[in-house]
Parts: C-alpha cells; structure tokens; sequence
C-alpha cells in the first residue's frame, strides 16, 4: 500500500518480531459499544491513517478512530482514487471520545506530536496531497484550540521550518474501506506496519505526556 522501500521492512523485521513476542504495549482497538452519552467527534489528517488510528485509539478517553478521507471534494471517494490526487481528500480519522476523560485540546496536542507538521503533502515516504495535514474544526472554539496549539509550538522554535497544517471546517468524513480498519491490528507483520507504522507510534508514545491505555 505505502510507498516504503523494501530493505526499511526487512531490516525492522527482526527487532519487530522480537517485540511481537514480548508486547511493548497493547494494540487499542476501537469499539462499537460502551458509546458515551456526551460523546464528541474530532477529525484529523496526518498521513497515513493507520498510523493516526493507532495514535488516538491509545489514549484515554477514545473509544473509536475511524479510518477515512476528508477535506476534498469527490463524494464516493475510494482508496485508489484518493491516492490519485485528484479528490482533494487527505487519509484522515475520526475520532470519538469522552469529553469527559480527554479534552479536544489534549487530542490537537496529541495530533501534532504524533507527526512533523511542517511537511507539505507528505508524512515520511508517504508523498502526495493525500498525506498533508490537516486540523478540522466544527466550531470556533475548536478552531481556537487549533490555532492556540500552532501558536505554541512556532513560539517555542519546536521545528527549523513552519508549520503547514491546514486549519479548515469538516465538510463531511467518509469512511475508507473495511480492510483499512484496524489495519495494524490484523497486520502486524507488514512490511509498512512493523517498519513505520510502530516504530512512529513508539516514538509518539515515548515522547507524549498523555494518558495511554
């Protein structure tokens, strides 16, 4: 699926394999039940969205991040046509959480952590529009957080470059196919999951001063 070099998987492969024997950490999955009353939604784009899926559904508070396309214009997208470059939509997830048990400004804290927001239309080796960043909003308050976050970080000279994330309102999310769910999951010895996918969350889990589960 992503556009990796071979050698990067093989040569991860075995320090993966070892960790599959004795876990690291859990792989959170998502969950269709125990849904919150005051449940919220959010929506980010940072690559690819396996990689985000795995981010949000480790920390407290998430029940769910669901793989999809957002920011575009074609509204039957797939796959294949997203990874054209000719939808406008970007490999996003959205995410469903207690606002109760995390904060949206923890999850926007999280979604820049988790990735190198000065990157334009890439993430990696994963290049093309459909892999920029973008930060949804679905009202002012969000958008504030957002900006709030970006202001921060440019102020503390986290990065040489600025940030390029996309700051714009949720049109509407598509789900992506029901092979990409909780694709890390159900595919830890893939070349792409044991050789960025893990690796990148490991390091995000390192770093990130949240709540894991």
């Amino acid at each position: 699926m992503k556009n990796i070099l071979v050698i990067l998987g093989l040569l991860s492969a075995l320090t993966i394999s070892a960790n599959f024997q004795n876990p690291p950490f859990k792989f959170p999955m998502g969950s269709t039940k125990n849904i919150s009353s005051n449940e919220a939604v959010a929506t980010f784009a940072e690559g690819c969205f396996w990689h985000s899926e795995l981010v949000f559904q480790s920390l407290v508070g998430v029940r769910d991040a669901i793989s999809g396309y957002a920011g575009g214009t074609d509204t039957s997208p797939t796959y294949e046509k997203v990874a054209s470059g000719k939808t406008g939509h970007a490999e996003a997830v959205e995410v469903h959480y207690d606002p109760s048990k995390i904060s949206y400004e923890t999850l926007v804290k999280a979604f820049f952590a988790s990735q190198d927001p000065t990157a334009l239309n890439r993430q990696g080796n994963d290049v093309g529009t459909e892999y920029r960043s973008i930060a949804f909003y679905r009202n002012d308050n969000e958008k504030n957080i957002i900006e709030a976050e970006i202001k921060r970080i440019n102020k503390a000279k986290m990065y040489k470059n600025p940030i390029v994330t996309e700051v714009k309102p949720i049109q509407k999310f598509y789900s992506a196919e029901k092979y990409h769910q909780e694709y890390i999951q159900y595919h830890p010895d893939n070349g792409y999951v044991s050789g960025v996918s893990i690796p990148e969350f490991l390091e995000f889990k390192e770093k990130f001063k949240g709540n894991f589960k």
